[in-house]
């Protein structure tokens, strides 16, 4: 498997000039945890994570040091240590040149960066421009839809999952960028959310009438576009609307 066919499309970003605040908002809103950074021009300039918030003075966790420590640290440390507690925007948390991949980069070697740089997350990039992202997320549903083989994806899994994101995208009420497509031996498996009733029901429709489905399995879960709380979740759904045979 290559970085295309895991991938998340469609990635949802912010600017360096965005606020921490607004940042925040746009991870809730996504249900994402980490966020790439595009400048003005389009460039990849940074990446912010969940782990960015978590030392800040709105929240009372700011780094705390007793007089003897803040003595022998160095001044650079500390001014560094109040800008990503106290900072407003992306870029003073963010982190600057992140690691990135290629659309043909195999999966072994993303899961290698990973756990080299301790990463949860890899920016795509072909000349210069995101063009997806893959997370730790993306390798499990790429585990629980794909592997039930040892084989590699089919030149035919791989049409079928870009012709399955093609119907989705011919529906402009669909929340595309919240559903992410895996398929194997004909099998499509939709992961993700949406956030109006009945839309996992229209996502699985749309990748049935792709020719070379024979199945489609919904993992969706459905989040309130307001609050950003889970109606319900994939395994409350198979609890309470067991599945029903895929005609």
């Amino acid at each position: 498997m290559k970085a295309r066919d895991i991938m998340t499309k469609n990635v949802v970003s912010v600017t360096p000039e965005c606020s921490i605040v607004d940042m925040a908002a746009t991870m809730q809103k996504f249900r994402v945890s980490g966020l790439p950074v595009i400048n003005a021009g389009g460039a990849l300039v940074g990446l912010v994570t969940e782990g960015d918030c978590l030392r800040r003075a709105e929240t009372g966790t700011a780094a705390k040091r007793s007089g003897w420590r803040s003595f022998l640290a160095a001044p650079a440390t500390l001014a560094e240590e109040y800008i990503r507690s106290h900072g407003r925007k992306v870029a003073d948390v963010m982190t600057r040149d992140p690691i990135t991949i290629g659309e043909d980069t195999d999966v072994e070697e993303i899961v290698h960066l990973m756990e080299k740089h301790q990463i949860k997350r890899l920016p795509v990039v072909t000349a210069g421009e995101v063009v997806g992202i893959v997370s730790r997320a993306n390798i499990v549903q790429a585990l629980a839809g794909l592997a039930r083989g040892s084989s590699p994806v089919r030149e035919d899994d791989a049409a079928i999952r870009e012709q399955v994101r093609a119907e989705l995208r011919k529906l402009p009420w669909m929340a595309i960028e919240f559903i992410t497509p895996t398929v194997k031996d004909g099998i499509v498996d939709l992961w993700g959310s949406f956030t109006a009733y009945e839309q996992d029901r229209a996502a699985v429709v749309a990748a049935e009438n792709v020719p070379g489905v024979k199945e489609v399995r919904n993992h969706l879960a459905w989040v309130d576009p307001v609050s950003g709380l889970v109606v319900y979740s994939p395994d409350d759904k198979e609890q309470s609307q067991p599945a029903e045979p895929v005609s």
